[in-house]
């Protein structure tokens, strides 16, 4: 199953949801890869990874000079591997356009790579730029559902149309099987009245697609990109691990 996480929006705690979704996968012993095609890079640095200049990142896989295969790489979790990005990755947004089959780069690359040592992998999870630019199509186009992160701020629903649409667009033409896997309610601080309000206005919008787990504002989710590790190795009993670990149940229990 493979799985783009994409909001438009920036700083929603899609990083952080790609990161920790997979490492919990993985710990409960699916075999997961992790694809980064954020220029930004953060799911890459967040998992302790700092490609070396010249080293092959999705960069050349996006411009279909190597195989995922070949970029591939251990990560501290065991059974997750990631396909480090770049910020190499911000100049497709010049080159896609003038390339042959450009909204199907990333699909194609994954049905030639479904596995590195043999077995195929039980879940790949896409991280997308903040954009609605042709990377993130590239993993719209390439997933089999889309999980949509949605921080539990007054804007919360700001753009989400817009992305709603875009999904639709690549339904209508370049992926018809595409669909809307859950929306997660991310970086909730329970104790005020506006996340309270803003959860009950995106469930009253989306009642069957919002996942019952809400991820809360957590010091250890925020530090734990800078050690390089999901939350659940740096602190696996604190409210952000468990907060992954019941959302990780959901996305099984729906798969």
């Amino acid at each position: 199953m493979i799985y783009a996480l994409a909001n438009q929006k920036g700083g929603v705690g899609k990083t952080t949801t790609a990161i920790n979704l997979a490492a919990t996968l993985a710990q409960a012993g699916e075999q997961v890869l992790l694809v980064d095609i954020d220029p930004q890079a953060n799911a890459t640095t967040g998992l302790g990874a700092r490609p070396a200049d010249g080293e092959r990142t999705m960069f050349e896989v996006l411009l279909g000079e190597v195989p995922i295969a070949a970029i591939v790489r251990g990560t501290p979790v065991p059974n997750l591997t990631l396909a480090p990005s770049s910020r190499e990755l911000a100049g497709l947004s010049v080159l896609l356009p003038k390339l042959a089959q450009r909204e199907w780069r990333l699909k194609d690359s994954l049905r030639r790579a479904t596995s590195v040592t043999g077995a195929a992998y039980d879940f790949v999870l896409v991280d997308c730029p903040p954009s609605l630019g042709l990377l993130t199509v590239n993993g719209l186009v390439a997933a089999d559902e889309v999980i949509i992160p949605v921080q539990t701020e007054y804007f919360a629903l700001e753009g989400l149309a817009q992305l709603l649409e875009t999904i639709d667009a690549v339904r209508g033409g370049l992926n018809p099987a595409l669909r809307v896997a859950g929306l997660v309610l991310t970086m909730s601080d329970g104790r005020t009245n506006l996340a309270r309000e803003v959860e009950a206005e995106v469930r009253a919008h989306f009642p069957e697609l919002t996942y019952r787990t809400v991820i809360p504002r957590n010091v250890r989710l925020a530090e734990a990109p800078s050690h390089g590790l999901p939350v659940s190795m740096l602190d696996p009993r604190c409210p952000g691990s468990d907060a992954y670990f019941d959302l990780a149940m959901e996305v099984v229990e729906r798969a």
